[in-house]
This record gives C-alpha cells, sequence and structure tokens, in this order.
C-alpha cells in the first residue's frame, strides 16, 4: 500500500550561517565554486572537456539560461551558473531500479530537493503501479504501450493535457506539438505560462510581437540600460559581460530592484584573472530600491518626466503609433505625492534618472520575474513599453526592449507551438506544412491544468521535462490536484519531487540530456535553441551517454506518437531517424524558417524576423505601435501585513538546488529564511533568527508556512523575500495576472508570528 508523499519540502536540518552580503558578483569565487562543482559531479578531466564545450560553435548550448552568445568566444565561454547546470547534468546515473527498490516514493519524499538531485542521473524507464509503493522496472515499449493505451482510452483528447519544460530542444518541442495536435487539443501549458507570459501579452498587444526588440549588439550602442525586477548576477551571469562592454563603451546602467544585488553593484568576469586583469568594474549607477508592486508608480513618474522636459520623438509618435494623448494625459494627470508614496522613491531620485532618459538616444529596458509575477504585470510591462515607445526606442540601434528569459529554450519552444493558445495565423501556417487538420480551440496553461485536475478533468499528464510540482503555485492544491490524475508521465534526466507525488500510476522516462551525444539511424545528431534575442543556433552533445537505456526526446515523442496514432498523419520514427527531416517539416510549418538547415549551420546560426526592430513595423489591428492607459495599482495593504516575495538562492536555477548557499547574500546551510528589514524586526522586537510562521492572505482563503528563520536585509519595510520553491505554498493558485493568468509569485499578502526564539548560529 502506498503512503502518502511530502509535497512540501521537509524542513532544513543544517544550522543557518550568516555572512556578511557580497558587493561584488563573480571573480576568483566564482571560478572556485565553478571547479568544486564540476569536480565533485564530474573530476577533474570530465570537468575541463565538458566545460570547453560550452556555448562553441561546435558544441553544445549551455543548459543554464537563454542568454546570446558573443561573435568572439573565449576557450571557456561559460558562468558560474552554466558550470553547474553542465556539471549537475553531466553526472553518473545512479538512479537505477536497484535504487528505487531500496526506496519508497514516500521515503524518498521526505529528502530535501537538493539531496533528490544529488543522487545522479535517472538510468531506465520505471513505473510506478496503482497502489505501489516503489517504482519497477518496466521497457521502452511497455512503457509506451501504457501510455498510447491510456491515451487512446480518454473519451476526449482534452482530458490530457501535455506540458514542456523550456530546456526541451526546437526539434523536440515541435514534433512534441505536432502529435499532442494530431491527437486533437491544444492542452499545451509551459513554463512560460509562469515567468513571461505576461511580457508575451503585453508586447504583442503594443508592438505587435511577444518577443524583445533588441539583440546583443545594441548594448554596445546604449547610452542608458534599465534593468528592472531582475537580479543577473544569479540568474543570467553571463549578462554582467554585456552589462560591463556596455558600461565600458559610456553607458549608464539603472537597476530597480527592492533587493541590491551584488551582480549589480561590482562585477569581475573570472576569466579575466586568467589575463591579469584584476580590476572589477562598479556596474549600476543608480540603485532605485522600489517598493514590492511599486514598479507601475515609478515608471509612471519616468514617463511624467519625459513629459515636463519635452523629451518625446513627435515624428515616432505622429508616424509609427497611436493613443499617446491619452497614456500622456494619464501620465500627467497622476500626483506626483501618490507617485512617491506607491514607489518608495524619493521625487528627486526619480528626477533625476528621468533625466538621464530625456537626453539619452538609446535606451535598452531589461525585466524578468520581478515585473511579470504581479496582478498587473501586463499593465506595468506596458507601461515600460510606453517609456521607451514616447522617446522613440523601438528599431534604433542601441534601444529597445529585453525581457530576459531563464529557461535556456523557453523562447524556442514558443516560436515551433509549445502554446496553449495560439492564434489562427499561427495554426493556418502550421497546418499547410504538416498537412492535416489542427484543433481551434484553446486548452488549459499551467493554472486552468491545476484546476481542471482538481475538477477530475485530467486522465493523463505527461511532462517533458521540468519539476512541474515545485515550479507551480499553491503546492498543497497542485499535489492534491495531480494525486486525482490516472496516469501522469514524467520525460526527465533527474529525479525530482514530481516523480514521487503522481497520479495513481506513474512512468518515468530517462532522457538524454543537452551534453550528451544523440546518435540515431543516420549518425549523430545535432539540435537547435533560440536564445532571449531571437538568434536559432546549433547545439551538439559530446559526452558518451550516462546510461545506455537513455533516449532522446525526440524519440521519445516519436515512439509515442507512432504507438498512440501510428502514420496516419507523419512518419513519426522516419522522421526521428535524420532531425534534417524534422527541421524540413519546421521550415514548411513556420513563418521565418526558410532555408533552416542550411542557415542553422552557419557559425552563428541565425536571427528570426523581428518587424520591430528590423524595420520599425508593428503586426498590430492598426499597424502601429500602441500606448496604453493603466492606473496605478493599489499596494496599499492592511495594517501589520506584509508584501513577500519569491526569489532564487545563488546555488539555485529554476527549482534545481545545487547547494545549500546563497554566497551573495550571506545566506549559508539553510533555505527556509525570510529577508526583512532590520527595522520592521526591532519594531516587533525580533532578532536575527528569530523562528517565525508565515501565513498568506487572500480573498479570504489563509496558507500557513512553520518555522521560517529571518534574516535582516537591505529590503523596504513592509516587504519581505523567501526563496522558492520552499515558498510556493504560499503563492495562492488564483491569484494571477491579469490577462496572463500568471501567477503572483511577486506580490504574496502575508502576516508573521513568532513560532519560537530566536535560534543561535554561526555569524560574520
Amino acid at each position: 500500500m502506498r503512503k502518502p508523499s511530502r509535497a512540501r519540502t521537509p524542513d532544513d536540518t543544517q544550522p543557518l550561517k550568516l555572512k556578511k552580503p557580497k558587493t561584488k558578483a563573480a571573480g576568483i569565487p566564482a571560478v572556485t565554486s565553478s571547479a568544486l562543482h564540476g569536480l565533485k559531479k564530474m573530476g577533474a578531466l570530465k570537468t575541463v572537456k565538458t566545460l570547453s564545450m560550452v556555448n562553441q560553435t561546435e558544441g553544445f548550448d549551455c543548459p543554464g539560461c537563454a542568454w546570446p552568445d558573443p561573435e568572439h568566444r573565449t576557450t571557456f565561454e561559460f558562468c558560474e551558473n552554466g558550470a553547474k547546470a553542465v556539471a549537475d547534468e553531466a553526472m553518473k546515473a545512479n538512479v537505477t531500479p536497484q535504487f528505487f527498490a531500496e526506496n519508497s516514493v514516500q521515503e524518498l519524499s521526505e529528502m530535501s530537493d537538493y539531496e533528490l538531485n544529488m543522487q545522479g542521473r535517472l538510468a531506465s524507464p520505471v513505473v510506478l503501479r496503482e497502489g505501489e509503493s516503489h517504482y519497477a522496472p518496466i521497457t521502452w515499449e511497455d512503457a509506451f504501450a501504457m501510455i498510447a493505451d491510456a491515451l487512446n482510452a480518454t473519451s476526449t483528447p482534452d482530458r490530457s493535457v501535455f506540458y514542456t519544460s523550456g530546456r526541451t530542444s526546437n526539434e523536440a518541442a515541435f514534433l512534441y506539438q505536432a502529435f499532442v495536435r494530431a491527437y486533437g487539443t491544444n492542452n499545451l501549458p509551459d513554463c512560460s505560462n509562469m515567468c513571461h507570459e505576461s511580457s508575451g501579452k503585453g508586447l504583442v498587444q503594443t508592438v505587435g510581437i511577444g518577443k524583445g526588440t533588441v539583440n546583443l549588439q545594441d548594448f554596445d550602442k546604449a547610452e542608458v540600460i534599465l534593468v528592472i525586477g531582475q537580479n543577473p548576477g544569479t540568474n543570467h551571469p553571463r549578462m554582467l559581460t554585456a552589462l560591463r562592454d556596455a558600461k565600458d563603451a559610456g553607458a549608464t546602467i539603472v537597476h530597480v530592484n527592492p533587493l541590491s544585488e551584488a551582480g549589480l553593484t561590482r562585477f569581475k568576469h573570472p576569466q579575466e584573472y586568467m589575463k591579469g586583469r584584476l580590476r572589477s568594474t562598479t556596474l549600476a549607477d543608480h540603485h532605485l530600491q522600489v517598493r514590492i508592486g511599486g514598479d507601475a508608480a515609478l515608471l509612471k513618474g519616468l514617463i511624467k518626466c519625459q513629459l515636463e522636459a519635452g523629451a518625446v520623438d513627435a515624428n515616432f509618435v505622429e508616424q509609427k503609433t497611436v493613443d499617446f494623448e491619452a497614456m500622456a494625459e494619464s501620465a500627467r494627470s497622476t500626483p506626483w505625492e501618490k507617485i512617491v508614496q506607491d514607489s518608495g522613491i524619493s521625487k528627486s531620485d526619480i528626477l533625476e534618472v528621468g533625466a538621464l532618459l530625456a537626453t539619452s538616444k538609446a535606451t535598452i529596458a531589461c525585466w524578468a520575474m520581478g515585473l511579470t509575477q504581479h496582478r498587473n504585470g501586463v499593465a506595468v510591462i506596458q507601461e515600460v513599453v510606453n517609456l521607451l515607445l514616447m522617446n522613440g526606442h523601438i528599431g534604433r540601434p542601441g534601444a529597445g526592449l529585453c525581457p530576459v528569459r531563464g529557461h535556456s529554450n523557453v523562447q524556442g519552444d514558443r516560436t515551433v507551438g509549445i502554446w496553449e493558445a495560439p492564434p489562427q495565423a499561427f495554426l493556418e501556417k502550421m497546418e499547410e506544412g504538416l498537412g492535416f487538420s489542427l484543433p481551434k480551440e484553446h486548452g488549459y496553461d499551467v493554472v486552468r491544468t491545476i484546476q481542471a485536475m482538481l475538477d477530475g478533468l485530467v486522465d493523463v499528464f505527461v511532462c517533458m521535462g521540468g519539476n512541474f510540482l515545485s515550479a507551480t503555485p499553491d503546492t498543497d492544491l497542485t499535489a492534491n490536484a495531480i494525486r486525482k490524475v490516472g496516469l501522469t508521465v514524467q520525460i526527465s534526466t533527474k529525479l525530482n519531487r514530481s516523480h514521487l507525488v503522481t497520479g495513481q500510476t506513474a512512468l518515468i522516462l530517462p532522457c538524454l540530456g543537452r551534453t550528451e551525444l544523440d546518435v540515431q539511424a543516420s549518425g549523430e545528431q545535432f539540435v537547435t535553441v533560440e536564445n532571449s534575442m531571437g538568434v536559432v543556433h546549433r547545439s551538439l552533445g559530446g559526452l558518451t551517454p550516462a546510461s545506455d537505456d537513455l533516449r532522446s526526446e525526440s524519440w521519445i515523442v516519436a515512439q509515442l506518437a507512432n504507438q498512440t496514432l501510428g502514420n496516419q498523419h507523419l512518419d513519426w520514427c522516419g522522421l526521428v531517424e535524420d532531425y534534417d527531416r524534422i527541421r524540413d517539416l519546421m521550415e514548411a510549418s513556420l513563418h521565418g524558417f526558410e532555408d533552416y538547415n542550411l542557415r542553422v549551420r552557419g557559425e552563428f546560426g541565425f536571427s528570426l524576423p523581428n518587424p520591430p526592430r528590423d524595420r520599425q513595423a508593428f503586426d498590430t489591428p492598426t499597424g502601429r505601435a500602441h500606448f496604453t492607459v493603466h492606473p496605478l495599482p493599489d499596494v496599499e495593504i492592511p495594517d501589520d501585513h506584509f508584501v513577500l516575495m519569491t526569489l532564487r538562492s545563488h546555488d539555485q536555477y529554476n527549482t534545481t538546488i545545487y547547494g545549500l548557499h546563497d554566497r551573495y547574500r550571506g545566506v549559508h546551510g539553510h533555505r527556509r529564511v525570510v529577508f526583512m528589514n532590520a527595522e520592521d524586526m526591532v519594531e516587533r522586537g525580533w532578532k536575527t533568527r528569530q523562528s517565525v510562521n508565515i501565513t498568506s492572505h487572500f480573498n479570504g482563503e489563509e496558507r500557513t508556512a512553520k518555522d521560517w528563520l529571518l534574516v535582516p536585509y537591505e529590503i523596504p519595510r513592509g516587504n519581505l523575500a523567501a526563496y522558492f520553491p520552499e515558498a510556493n505554498c504560499l503563492v495562492p493558485l488564483h491569484s494571477t495576472a491579469d490577462v496572463s493568468n500568471t501567477p503572483t509569485s511577486k506580490w504574496v499578502v502575508c502576516t508573521l508570528e513568532a513560532s519560537g526564539e530566536s535560534v543561535s548560529g554561526e555569524e560574520e
């Protein structure tokens, strides 16, 4: 009999050690950390071999982020984050059937996420049968038959859901969506639903494309760079090099974030030490420590500054945009007192940055989850668009919009069809290439998928990559939803919590990683990915697979499609024999992929069409860019309440925990911590390491997480921060952004109560 598995991560057992937060990112500590991770997980020789292949033209694309590669590359073209991701993937395959025979799913669920990840690579297919407590071996053939039988037994294809992680290659993602649509549904949620969905929705409505409008070369020409709601030092370290180069070229950098992050204070490129260059670079010239939720007010203030200074590109506005006057009137009528109160930024600081923007001839605005995961996520991104449009900073060298993606191919997956709500024009082109009709009704996104599971409307749930349970909000509710599904399938490289909280029957199908050789009938294969700036390029793994029983994601999808549907739609197995055949089909089915196989073999790949960037053209109903009008959001909360945002530690990539240290913030050995303003702590008589219970409040509902330790930090009063996935249990499922339905992980209204005395620990 199967015992219930733990959905939330277990309590921390290590003491909390605190050191002074770092003021400088990268440098020698990054080199040391990268080396130690590599040596621990791969050994010396494999570490050198693997890291020499990262982001090289004849190597593999780093799975650590989606930041683009420079044209002039070094021998070791990686960052600390990427080195950890590669070392993590290159571990030995230790999670074998014997491992599962010795450990029940309930026992494994008592491990921390860090411990689960450290077990090594998944070695072979396994099944957890209904009522059983242990995974058992299963052949690939029997696994595909089980899935096909379950899919074909549903009363409608819409009772099946197919999730995708942003690390899936273009080829695998394209084949996956083709199979799902041939099967008969658009239930294709993906990780973008929880991150940059707000960006996509906001940008399509205003500039006609759901992507950024800059390339990497624009950073060398920028005069002002806004970095809003983003921590590149931890989440996108290679971006720091671009910022440093921009700074050296004369750019002014403005950082907008509730926390002061090390990467935007000082940065030392780790590879510069090899050249004897010891100088670090101060990156951010201005740090605006905005209150959580105060970005809209700040942006309204910066727009107001442009209007008051007369810094409007009248020619661009008149010829290329609509609705400027309505937007301008909204800014003019917003009182400065309201702007200052809601943003937490003084008028003088706003005016200072506003003056910089007013004289800039080339401004780039970058952002990430700090903007997207709010109730007004779409609206606040459109305020960023307003700010750049009024000065003509779209389609100009050194200027434009730059949403910074996290997953290495999340942009590419959407481009090739991982989309639960595709527009009609996209489906028409896809039908033309595939040669069969596709379903038109929109499918479930992530939040709607969870609700459908709760309502008993999902029979089969397939995840290609990712860690769905740990990535999603409302951990307990999501776990209960998953347990109602008949069959859950995980296509994965490493063990995670989603393998332990399952449907009635569960399968784990182990796949190749980005670093590994992929050999099919025609020989060695490469795959392609799209970076944050719309460049599609090759990725070729070179390592011997961790297990002989691993299969590529493309092969797994082809076999599953063939078993479920046969060859009535496509020759699935024939396509996967040579990935050029998949790319030929993609060329016929997707806009902008002409001569795909030829162009992607170029040294730097190719850029997909981007009308706003390329020719100041906007695919909107009017053919122009749209200014938008948004009232300021309500950021007032009840007395003695706080606003909490979730964030990552430095030893973390999305839900994968590489280690128990947040070096830049000075936190070591413990993850259940709450960053809190010191004055707020003193006001309540609380000390460092005070144990507290956190309760979130939403529409009369309460969710509680017990025994978290307080850490004083430079964060605005009334604001808190805590690590995910541990804090995801506090994020309500239905607290989502307007229009995009993205969970509001950066706006969680909560209260704190002491749960014990402060505990001792080491301190620097």
